[in-house]
């Protein structure tokens, strides 16, 4: 009896043990720099665990203020089979008052369960003279190294470019060894263009908030913004191996540097996009924002029939070029009109798009006569000066001296159609004569007569019938599917022709690349540029039933194309893109 009891105790007892381990296992706590300082001091506290907790809360700090932080750091190691890992969060504070202030408690869970750092109690004294401590090497650090966003214009308009100017500042005693970047600002809501500043120089003659800096221009961006309201930046993050001085000299006297890292971050940057107004929108606003010109060009004005002459509309000048719709042309319906072919020569600098963006169509005319080409409306809003501008094509025609003469018909499509009134007569109307002179027909018997054999064997005949016809249907299906898939096909190819001319020149390919999966999907929703973000797309890809799958596929080709610009690749990686775009312009086509 006694010794049946003692094994389930023993069970009980390994088990209390186990769970007290791993719980013990869990490591949280704070550690500061020192528990009593001067009122123009400061304080580094860290919060560090021993396994990645999650939802980290720190304190309120009250009676501090925060000069920097939270600056997140982890450490993971393998010693002799044994792991060990490190998360730290570091904050730098400055006191408020003297006295006794209290650091309360961080928070963070792990497995579901919250651990929580001790209270510790720091005495801030009087001001004292800063000490002269060499080896305090956050202290130096964090007072003489910057990392700023320079933004241009932090209320810009839906569809007006900005710059952003990233820029490293240091200074002595400060030796920058190395830069490394950790994590890259996100541009999820904006048409964003990266400007190649090559390899990184630094400027001895910088200047930050009035002072002398060493400079280092990191980054530089152009940014349109496609969705109005407060749109954040996401930080860049930079890790920097610097050399700091220590209280150690060398044989020769020179003081010794000891070597550390250095995180530092731009934080998140808010920018306020404004709506284009409302009013006073001119009809047939496509999106246009900047500053252009505009014109509509014909290469002949006299020529013969079947022969062929070109109209071009251009838009040139300074703004978002290539993200918005060129007006459309239209013409007499004597005259054939081809699908414009589009030209952009834009180039995008540290002010912008600058450029031109051209539509040619082909058009041929049938008859003789003279054709007017009807004025063609261009509108885009002037963000300097704050409203909308329309400009209007001069007045064209042209001759067509040779050819055969235009029909009633189609002289109709140039004219105002006659309109002829036609007067009732008496001869206008057959009435339904009330006399009539009917006879009898003899009719012969029905049994065994050819309607009878008719009528008998008309069932058979109708089987046979339906047979023939569901064969007939059934490959007229397949004729139908194939077709769709072949248009599908040839839409796909008709978007992405710009994109295969520059195949092999990386970032003109994926330029292009992701123009014409915009333009398709603008096409095929009939949607504007400003409508373009991400979330916008996958939402109107499932109002029309698009498959998830097929929506998400066209979202990573998108993001693709964004990185791709920006990183290395080769021309294989290009044509399988090429091929990947293709695919889901064709799949989407068919599903819509």
């Amino acid at each position: 009896m006694f010794k049946n009891s003692v094994i389930p105790f023993y069970y009980f007892a390994l088990l209390l043990f186990t769970v007290g381990s791993l719980s013990a296992q869990i490591s949280f706590e704070a550690k500061v720099s020192k528990k009593r300082l001067g009122l123009n001091e400061r304080l580094r506290v860290d919060f560090v665990m021993n396994e990645n907790g999650d939802n980290f809360q720190p304190p309120n700090f009250s009676g501090f203020r925060v000069v920097s932080g939270p600056q997140q750091s982890v450490s993971r190691s393998w010693m002799n089979g044994v792991r060990s890992f490190s998360k730290t969060y570091t904050y730098f504070l400055t006191p408020n008052a003297k006295g006794m202030i209290t650091i309360g408690q961080a928070e963070m869970t792990f497995s579901g369960e919250v651990y929580k750092t001790s209270p510790i109690s720091i005495v801030v004294t009087e001001a004292v003279k800063t000490p002269n401590d060499p080896n305090n090497i956050d202290y130096l650090t964090d007072d003489n190294i910057h990392l700023v966003a320079e933004i241009s214009n932090d209320r810009p308009y839906l569809n007006e470019g900005i710059t952003v100017i990233y820029k490293l500042y240091y200074r002595n005693p400060i030796n920058l060894q190395d830069v490394q970047e950790m994590e890259s600002p996100n541009f999820s809501d904006f048409w964003n263009h990266i400007i190649k500043i090559g390899k990184a120089q630094i400027n001895p003659r910088g200047s930050y908030r009035g002072e002398p800096y060493n400079e280092v221009v990191w980054r530089k961006s152009v940014l349109y913004p496609q969705k109005t309201g407060k749109v954040t930046l996401e930080p860049l993050t930079l890790n920097l191996s610097i050399g700091v001085p220590s209280n150690r000299r060398d044989l020769f006297g020179n003081r010794v540097y000891q070597q550390t890292q250095k995180t530092v971050t731009t934080g998140k940057k808010i920018i306020n996009v404004k709506p284009l107004p409302e009013t006073n929108q001119p009809e047939g606003f496509l999106g246009a924002v900047g500053q252009f010109d505009f014109d509509l060009i014909l290469d002949k004005d006299a020529l013969k029939a079947s022969e062929s002459f070109q109209a071009k509309i251009k838009v040139s000048g300074k703004g978002n070029l290539i993200l918005f719709e060129l007006p459309k042309l239209t013409v007499p319906n004597t005259l054939e009109i081809y699908e414009p072919e589009r030209i952009e020569n834009v180039t995008t600098k540290l002010s912008g798009m600058q450029g031109s963006v051209e539509e040619i169509y082909t058009i041929v005319p049938q008859f003789q006569g003279k054709y007017p080409i009807p004025i063609v409306k261009f509108s885009y809003f002037d963000p300097k000066e704050e409203r909308y501008k329309t400009m209007d094509s001069q007045k064209l025609i042209v001759d067509v001296f040779e050819g055969p003469l235009a029909s009633n018909g189609a002289n109709n499509a140039v004219d105002e159609v006659s309109r002829i009134l036609v007067n009732p007569t008496e001869d206008s109307f057959r009435f339904i004569k009330l006399d009539t002179a009917l006879t009898f027909i003899n009719v012969p018997n029905f049994w065994l007569s050819t309607r009878f054999w008719g009528l008998l064997l008309l069932p058979f005949g109708l089987i046979v019938l339906a047979l023939v016809l569901k064969k007939w249907v059934f490959s007229r299906t397949e004729d139908v599917m194939n077709s769709k898939q072949r248009r599908a096909q040839q839409l796909a190819r008709k978007y992405l022709s710009s994109a295969k001319k520059t195949m092999g020149q990386q970032v003109a390919f994926y330029e292009a690349l992701e123009r014409a999966l915009h333009n398709y999907l603008k096409a095929k929703l009939k949607i504007e540029t400003s409508e373009m973000s991400k979330p916008k797309i996958l939402s109107l890809l499932e109002q029309k039933k698009v498959a998830s799958q097929t929506a998400k596929t066209y979202i990573s080709i998108l993001e693709n194309c964004e990185l791709a610009r920006y990183a290395p690749g080769a021309t294989v990686q290009m044509k399988q893109d090429f091929d990947n775009a293709s695919d889901i312009i064709a799949q989407i086509d068919k599903q819509l």
